[in-house]
């Protein structure tokens, strides 16, 4: 799977407490091998964000993400459930 960031994504990404770096640069490992991997939780969103997917990072932490084509995605925002408002 190829990854592209978005530069909200990038500003957000550099935001976080390293921990939380950390878990979401293993998080994106197993996401690039499957992203339907049962550890990730990977769901599509609703609402607003129709047409949208999300997976875990941690308990609050979520990666909000695009399918571009079906090997490449778009991140574009992590951070906890606030990114869906």
């Amino acid at each position: 799977m190829q990854v592209e960031l978005s530069s909200r994504f990038k500003k957000l990404f550099r935001k976080l407490d390293r921990r939380v770096q950390t878990r979401a640069i293993e998080r994106i490992k197993i996401f690039k091998e499957n992203s339907f991997d049962a550890r990730l939780e990977t769901h599509k969103l609703h609402g607003k964000d129709l047409g949208l997917w999300s997976f875990s990072v941690d308990y609050f932490h979520r990666i909000k993400f695009i399918f571009i084509d079906r090997d490449k995605v778009l991140f574009l925002e992590i951070g906890r459930h606030n990114i869906y408002k």
